[in-house]
C-alpha cells in the first residue's frame, strides 16, 4: 500500500478466505526517500492536466517505474526476511499510487505496472481494484470498509473505525454487520505539506508544530463551511480538495493546530449520517501518532476514542492488509464495495488479474 499522504510503502502479508478469515502476517515498512515524494508530487500535479487520450506526460511514466519498482523491492524484501517462498502465495494485492480521482468524472488514476510486479517475483498480482467501481458511478472509495467488518466481527456493535491518512473516512459498522463508510475530509496531508513547508520535517512530528499553536476560530469556521460537509454519503475526496489558503496568514503553530482541529472537526462531523451512537472510535491510519489530533478528537467526539493498537490491531499496516483480503475476494468474484459504502449501484466485484509471464523485464536493481 502507497497512500495519499505519501510517505512509504507498507507491505503485508494475510492468510484469508476472502470472507470471514483474515490472520496477519509478517509486515515491513519503507520511507520513500524525499527525491521520491518529490517525483511523485510531480505526478500528482501533472495528472490534474491530463486529457484522457493523449500521451501521458514523463513526471508520470517515471514516477510509474519508481513505484513498480519500489514495491517489487517491497515483495521481495517481504519474502526474504521472513525465508517465504512465492510459489506460498496465491496473489498480491497491488493497489499502485493514486495521482488522480475524481469520482464524478467517472476517473480514478493509480499507478504501477502490475504485469511488470508478477513477473518480477513469480506471483500473480490483482491491481486497478477501484476502477470498476467509478465506472459504474460509484465514489470508488473508501475501500477498506470490508476489512473493517472483519476486524470488528467480536466486538460490541456499532463501532466506528476512523483512518486518517492523507485524507480521512470513517466505516460504520452497525449492529447488523451492515457497513456506512465515506470520506470526511482531510487527514494528515495539508498538516504534512505545512510542516514540510515551514520545518523541512515532511510530518509534523509528535505533533510538535501544531502543540506550539491556538487554533484560530475564526478559520476553522471558514474551512468547515466547505459544502461538502453538508453532503449525505457516499462521498469520496482528493488531498487537494482542501487547499492550505485559509491558513496561509497564520503562523507556522497556529497554522498547525487549526489544521490540526479542521481534520479533527471534520471526522466528528461525520456523526450527522451515523443511524445509531456509536460504543467506539478506532483511530488507524498515521495521524494517530499525533497526540494534538488524537486529543483535538477525544474532544469533539466526547467518547470513547482509542487507537488501532488498543483494539489489537496493527496500526500501520490495515491497508496493506486490507488490499490482501480485498486481492483474494478479487480472485473469488466477490465484491469489493457496496452501495453502502461508495454509493456502486450494487456490490461491485473488481480488480484486474495479472499471472507472471517471465518477458524480457529486467528489475533494475533495490529501490533502497
Amino acid at each position: 500500500m502507497s497512500g495519499t499522504s505519501l510517505d512509504g510503502i507498507d507491505a503485508a502479508i494475510v492468510e484469508t478466505d476472502g470472507v470471514d478469515i483474515a490472520i496477519p502476517g509478517p509486515a515491513l515498512a519503507t520511507a520513500y526517500h524525499p527525491w521520491a515524494r518529490a517525483m511523485l508530487h510531480e505526478a500528482l500535479e501533472s495528472a490534474g492536466l491530463v486529457t484522457p487520450g493523449h500521451p501521458i506526460p514523463q513526471a508520470i511514466v517515471k514516477a510509474e517505474r519508481l513505484i513498480t519498482d519500489a514495491h517489487i523491492d517491497a515483495v521481495k524484501r517481504l519474502l526474504a526476511e521472513n525465508q517465504l517462498s512465492a510459489g506460498q502465495f496465491a496473489c498480491v494485492g497491488f493497489h499502485g499510487q493514486t495521482i488522480l480521482h475524481r469520482p464524478a468524472e467517472r476517473r480514478t488514476w493509480q499507478i504501477g505496472d502490475g504485469q511488470a510486479l508478477a513477473n518480477a517475483v513469480g506471483i500473480p498480482v490483482v491491481n486497478d481494484f477501484r476502477a470498476a467501481d467509478v465506472a459504474a458511478g460509484g465514489q470508488g472509495a473508501p475501500f477498506v470498509p470490508l476489512y473493517h467488518r472483519v476486524l470488528t466481527r467480536n466486538m460490541t456493535l456499532p463501532v466506528v473505525v476512523v483512518n486518517i491518512g492523507g485524507v480521512a473516512n470513517v466505516t460504520y459498522v452497525g449492529s447488523g454487520n451492515d457497513l456506512i463508510a465515506f470520506d470526511t475530509g482531510p487527514g494528515n496531508a495539508a498538516l504534512d505539506d505545512w510542516a514540510l513547508r515551514h520545518t523541512g520535517e515532511p510530518i509534523d512530528r509528535d505533533g510538535k508544530l501544531a502543540a506550539a499553536g491556538q487554533v484560530d476560530s475564526g478559520v476553522l469556521e471558514f474551512m468547515l463551511g466547505h459544502p461538502v460537509f453538508a453532503k449525505p454519503p457516499p462521498k469520496s475526496l482528493d488531498r487537494f480538495d482542501f487547499p492550505m489558503a485559509a491558513v496561509e496568514g497564520l503562523s507556522p503553530e497556529d497554522g498547525a493546530r487549526t489544521l490540526a482541529a479542521f481534520t479533527a472537526a471534520a471526522i466528528a462531523r461525520a456523526q450527522e449520517h451515523f443511524p445509531a451512537e456509536p460504543h467506539g472510535w478506532i483511530i488507524c491510519g498515521g495521524g494517530r501518532h499525533n497526540p494534538v489530533l488524537m486529543a483535538e478528537l477525544r474532544t469533539r467526539l466526547g467518547q470513547k476514542v482509542i487507537t488501532a493498537e488498543d483494539a489489537g490491531w496493527r496500526g500501520d499496516f490495515l491497508e496493506a492488509e486490507a488490499f490482501a483480503y480485498l486481492a483474494v475476494r478479487s480472485l473469488k468474484g466477490l465484491p469489493l464495495s457496496l452501495p453502502s459504502t461508495t454509493g456502486v449501484p450494487y456490490p461491485m466485484p473488481g480488480g484486474r488479474l495479472h499471472r507472471p509471464e517471465f518477458p524480457e523485464f529486467e528489475f533494475r536493481g533495490h529501490y533502497t
